[in-house]
């Protein structure tokens, strides 16, 4: 076996079922072994997005993604999206190309300190230097990805571990014994060569794979759990927020939604966390959650730090607060908790659950009901009248469209922060967003790794103008590889996020406006459909016409002149 072939089957061993790359020559061997033995290989069009779609399987599955670039700029293309999978703390494996280890150093093609650059952007990061390690640095990087708080690791495999041995040699032009040196100096550089492959293909013949390493989490105790429970029954206005440090297992994504619901707070649900209990529960709470801080008396933080979606702790203020995390960063950021519990949150509530027994108060039903003004609100400003669709009527009209089969993919600025207020996510894992970070760029790439996961979903990605210029030339991996995706593309002609603040702060729209281009085409061109819509009706009927072509195959996308709104004013955030 080559190196790439031992990639492959290690790989397969721990359970991976899909390889994203974009092709290299430093990397060829991996992913055409993995094809070999049965693993799909998505190729895509750009480094970042294989990376995009790895992290999403990696939030979608119990198995990490794994993304294979090539080596330089091939590898530094994909920082963006690991460091995003790092703040994200998404466990993923990314492997670069490298120049062969006799030449490291030496000016090779594409050759740079790959791993001083990657170290600073994943939890951990390894490089092979001869081909019997191959198998302990992958097991070690799929146990180290897990465990603890999750995150990205990076493994540089040089092009001469990857290959076969007798091609090696052959590239590096040792010769056999037979051919004898003609001087002193081809005598020593032979013998270094022969040397430096002997060491670099020594015990390959030994390799032996193994089932994956264990893992561990932190863990609670029965004392935290009766510490929790004694607290919530002296509490009047519990309140519960969950974020994406919830659902580090996927798994046991509704398992954590049956526990939520029986434990009978009021919640509020953010990242990967929304969805989590459908689209209609009583218990979950859309908007003033601020106000809901103040007027609670215990709020439980599960898998949420103290940064600035909480204004860095002042939401909560001198209130009583528990938290709960696997990251003791997150668990003490900015503000420490009156009861901390270094633990898996998703574990620690579904284990709540099956201890305390709920009762009832009027607390979830003044919060709904405040709640449901402020949806009326929101309608109020549906049908304010725009230059465009006005965004809100657009997304309240699609809402009534998608069915529960739905994962809808966040990727923009003002356009997809006005979906987050009106658009439901329909289940467990329905809703993917960058998280932390902030990235634009994720739509195409988490779309792929969202479809090739659930095939039988609707996949849509609500994009920006803006965002949309990151990734729509993936409609060429959509189409190739028969990922039927719909994208909806809020056009506004700017870049709304930044524009409105920019404008009235600072009284210029430098570099803000972009224009009503024919995004549709973009599709078409690739060999999907598409359509330009620029009223209300029209949006509904290109939303059935999109789910219906998706469903026949066919990758879509829906161009959707909008207005420019306030809805958001002010919401820039530091």
């Amino acid at each position: 076996m080559n190196g790439g072939e031992i990639i492959a089957k290690v790989l397969q061993n721990h359970g991976v079922k899909y390889l994203f790359t974009l092709c290299g020559g430093h990397i060829s061997p991996i992913f055409v072994s993995a094809q070999n033995i049965g693993i799909r290989v998505i190729d895509t069009r750009h480094e970042v997005n294989a990376v995009f779609a790895a992290d999403a399987v990696s939030r979608l599955t119990e198995t990490p993604g794994v993304a294979a670039v090539t080596a330089g700029p091939g590898l530094t293309n994909t920082i963006t999206a690991v460091k995003n999978a790092y703040m994200a703390q998404s466990p993923l494996i990314v492997l670069g190309g490298g120049a062969a280890t006799i030449l490291k150093g030496r000016g090779s093609l594409q050759d740079i300190d790959q791993m001083s650059l990657m170290k600073p952007v994943v939890k951990w990061a390894a490089r092979i230097t001869k081909v019997k390690e191959i198998v302990p640095i992958f097991e070690r990087a799929f146990a180290v990805a897990q465990e603890g708080v999750p995150g990205p690791v990076f493994i540089e495999c040089p092009i001469d571990t990857l290959y076969d041995e007798a091609l090696v040699r052959e590239w590096y032009g040792a010769k056999s014994k037979d051919v004898p040196p003609r001087n002193m100096q081809e005598r020593v550089v032979q013998w270094y060569i022969n040397r430096h492959a002997k060491k670099l293909f020594e015990g390959k013949e030994n390799i032996q794979f193994h089932q994956p390493l264990p893992f561990t989490i932190p863990t609670h105790s029965i004392a935290d759990v009766e510490n929790i429970i004694s607290a919530l029954k002296k509490s009047k206005n519990p309140l519960l927020i969950i974020g994406s440090g919830a659902l580090m297992s996927p798994q046991k994504a509704n398992e954590l939604a049956t526990a939520v619901t029986k434990l009978n707070i009021p919640m509020y649900l953010s990242g990967m966390a929304r969805g989590l209990v459908g689209k209609d529960c009583k218990l979950q709470m859309r908007h003033k959650r601020k106000e809901a801080i103040k007027e609670s008396d215990l709020i439980i933080l599960a898998g949420v730090p103290n940064d600035f979606r909480l204004e860095y702790g002042n939401h909560i203020g001198h209130r009583p607060f528990i938290s709960i995390n696997r990251s003791t960063e997150d668990l003490y950021k900015n503000k420490k908790p009156t009861i901390a519990i270094h633990a898996d949150p998703q574990n620690f509530l579904i284990d709540l659950a099956s201890e305390y027994q709920a009762e009832t108060n009027n607390w979830a039903q003044k919060l709904r009901e405040r709640d449901n003004l402020r949806e009326a609100a929101i309608d109020a400003q549906a049908k304010d009248k725009l230059n465009g669709m006005n965004p809100i009527e657009l997304f309240r009209a699609l809402d009534k469209i998608l069915d529960d089969n739905t994962i809808l993919i966040a990727d923009g600025g003002d356009f997809v922060a006005t979906a987050a207020y009106t658009l439901k996510p329909r289940a467990p894992l329905s809703w993917l967003d960058p998280g932390v970070f902030g990235t634009l760029g994720v739509g195409a790439g988490f779309a792929i790794g969202a479809k090739v996961v659930f095939p039988d979903k609707d996949i849509w990605i609500i994009y920006g103008d803006g965002s949309s210029g990151y990734s729509l030339v993936e409609y060429d991996t959509f189409v190739r590889h028969q990922l039927p995706i719909i994208s909806l593309i809020g056009n506004d002609a700017c870049w709304a996020q930044i524009g409105r603040d920019q404008v009235e702060f600072l009284k210029s729209d430098c570099a803000i406006n972009l224009a009503h281009s024919n995004y549709e085409m973009i599709g078409k061109a690739f060999g999907a459909d598409g359509e330009r819509i620029e009223d209300i009706p029209s949006a509904q009927n290109a939303a059935k016409t999109a789910i219906e072509k998706s469903r026949k195959g066919i990758p879509y996308i829906i161009n959707a002149i909008i207005g420019k709104s306030e809805f958001r004013k002010g919401s820039i955030s530091m």
